[in-house]
């Protein structure tokens, strides 16, 4: 497992407090994000993992105003102290894409199908920049081209995304995400659909993109085998809520949380041939149909009577800022890491 020191000395890029983001439906508000609470760093790597529905991508589109129209968000988002979900609209597109950039799961739905890759990268640069002209605008199109690796890049500006491989979206799409020099990139998902090779490939360059520019990453993925490369600190998610966070090492070798437990040993090993991969059992609980207690309980095979009764505080697991949200976390079993099987 690659290690990367935590900038924990520096003051957050990003400051997330009790964020909730709620959908109106026949009169209701349905949560989907239920209390959230999330700090990034300059020049520092947070994964948030979890199961598709758990609330860890919209928590981060809502967080930069880009939630659906129905939704209801609530919470505080600080970017440097400066609070995002009061902020206008206008003020918001001043911070999106130069100060804040997002790479959305899809790069082919994402990328605009009737215009050209260079025009749409020189349209994000001339936005935040309009002192640039055309000129400028096209030689920087290229630049970040070739800092993406992209051979060929004065040809690959007159073409249109689909003349590009699903590898080459994504860095395309990555191109214009730094275009601006912004001090923090959301990446959702950023191999999606990709095979193997070419994930890896994906996660190094925005390793390396991240490491040069001094940039905060957030990693918003479901594959814990990405994070164990490339992250500092891991938020593991459940049902619109951080269930347990901590630096990344410590996630792995010590999880205080038996849905992260479960998570870790869901990943297929190598070293096992035969036989059936291991699964959480049950599904996660529909949007507005959370049981009482803590939402993970009906799942949980150490789940007791208080889980169905009280929601687990965060405990706090020794001083290296781990915390879990599970009314057992100091009393789990030993963890295996080599395994990844709890010692029952």
């Amino acid at each position: 497992m690659m290690q990367f020191s935590s900038p924990a000395s520096h003051p957050p890029l990003l400051r997330v407090r009790d964020l909730r983001v709620g959908f109106r439906k026949h009169g209701q508000v349905l949560e989907a994000v239920r209390g959230i609470d999330l700090d990034i760093a300059r020049g520092e790597v947070l994964g948030i993992v979890g199961e598709s529905g758990s609330g860890k991508s919209i928590g981060m589109l809502a967080a930069l105003g880009l939630a659906p129209p129905n939704a209801v968000v609530s919470g505080s988002v600080q970017y440097l102290g400066e609070e995002l979900l009061t902020k206008p609209r206008r003020e918001m597109r001043r911070i999106r894409g130069a100060k804040i950039a997002m790479i959305f799961q899809d790069p082919l739905s994402s990328l605009n199908p009737t215009m050209r890759v260079g025009d749409q990268i020189i349209e994000a640069l001339r936005l935040h920049q309009p002192q640039m002209n055309a000129r400028q605008a096209t030689q920087r199109a290229l630049e970040l081209l070739e800092l993406v690796s992209i051979p060929q890049p004065d040809r690959r500006l007159r073409q249109f995304p689909h003349e590009f491989s699903g590898g080459m979206r994504q860095r395309v799409m990555i191109a214009m995400a730094v275009a601006n020099g912004p001090d923090l990139l959301i990446a959702d998902e950023p191999t999606t659909a990709l095979d193997v090779t070419v994930q890896s490939q994906i996660m190094r360059m925005l390793r390396e993109l991240q490491a040069k520019l001094g940039l905060g990453l957030v990693l918003i993925t479901h594959d814990l085998g990405v994070l164990a490369g490339h992250a500092n600190r891991v938020a593991v998610v459940y049902s619109g809520q951080v269930v347990e966070q901590a630096d990344v090492f410590d996630l792995f070798q010590n999880p205080r949380h038996p849905y992260t437990r479960g998570l870790i040993a869901s990943i297929p090993k190598l070293t096992e041939s035969g036989g059936r991969l291991y699964s959480i059992a049950g599904s996660p609980p529909a949007l507005g149909r959370f049981p009482p207690g803590c939402a993970f309980h009906p799942r949980c095979e150490r789940a007791g009577d208080i889980c169905q009764q009280l929601a687990p505080p965060k405990t706090t697991i020794g001083g290296s800022g781990h915390v879990s949200a599970c009314h057992f976390a100091n009393a789990l079993p030993e963890w295996d890491s080599a395994e990844a099987r709890v010692k029952e």
